[in-house]
């Protein structure tokens, strides 16, 4: 994803229906840089709306997720606004502003995955973790506050109490802290967790794109807007999808009791 001559900071390979979308700095821990953070950007924009894409694998090069912001190269562009990490194209990988991503991104994080890469996982919607994972929200050591989701997402994903221990302290837990937490579904050792991370992002693939998305939709209508707004565009949609391509092919592979092969349509 790179816009000039330079390796790219960021890996984008096509799997089917997946797109590995690869942190690439290994020699700086994936520390992100503002071109780290644009050609981000640019691989979620990808992700969202190529047709024949249909789930996003986040992962990273090397032996860490990532060491968090080059502070050196990052600090100098924020604004009055803030960052701004989103060219042309592209689409907020954290999900804190702009278009919201409609197709689904399982992470696999191993290392060290301190600040945003904790916020990225916190974006994502399935985490894999390595067992020699390790998470810190250590903004507040560094003088500034968690600005990409976490102080929203945390406490909603591990509860108020657990939250705070860890974004208040800036210390860091293990793998098996964070899976207890529920900061991440699975822990695996280092060799497996990559390809757990690639499996479980191949059966979302396979199953209908259109009915992924939808359910991915509604759930994060729950959470932004609440119950009652969820609710209310159940049947809607449960129409909406009944009159699909896919809904056909769903039935009628249900009847022959065969592999459906979805089309997105």
């Amino acid at each position: 994803m790179s816009d000039g001559g330079e390796r790219p900071r960021v890996s984008v390979v096509r799997d089917g229906h997946v797109l590995l979308i690869g942190l690439d700095r290994p020699e700086k821990r994936n520390a992100a840089d503002l071109r780290l953070l644009r050609e981000l950007s640019l691989a979620y924009g990808l992700l969202d709306r190529d047709p024949e894409l249909r789930v996003g694998l986040l992962h990273a090069h090397g032996d860490h997720f990532t060491a968090g912001l080059d502070l050196a190269d990052v600090a100098p562009a924020v604004g009055p606004d803030g960052l701004d990490v989103v060219p042309e194209g592209g689409l907020h990988p954290w999900q804190v502003e702009g278009r919201q991503l409609s197709k689904p991104v399982v992470a696999v994080v191993q290392g060290t995955c301190l600040t945003l890469g904790v916020e990225l996982a916190l974006a994502s919607d399935v985490v894999v973790a390595a067992d020699d994972a390790r998470f810190g929200q250590i903004e507040v050591s560094r003088a500034i506050l968690p600005f990409g989701g976490a102080t929203v997402r945390l406490p909603r994903r591990v509860g108020w109490g657990d939250a705070m221990r860890w974004m208040l302290t800036g210390d860091l837990l293990d793998a098996a802290e964070a899976l207890r937490i529920g900061l991440v579904q699975e822990v695996l050792p280092r060799a497996e967790a990559l390809g757990r991370g690639l499996e479980l992002a191949r059966r979302i693939a396979a199953q209908a794109p259109l009915a992924v998305q939808a359910t991915l939709a509604n759930a994060r209508l729950a959470v932004r807007e609440g119950d009652r707004a969820a609710e209310s565009k159940l049947q809607p949609e449960l129409v909406r999808l009944m009159r699909t391509d896919d809904a056909r092919i769903g039935h009628e592979a249900f009847l022959a009791r065969t592999d459906a092969e979805f089309t997105g349509r």
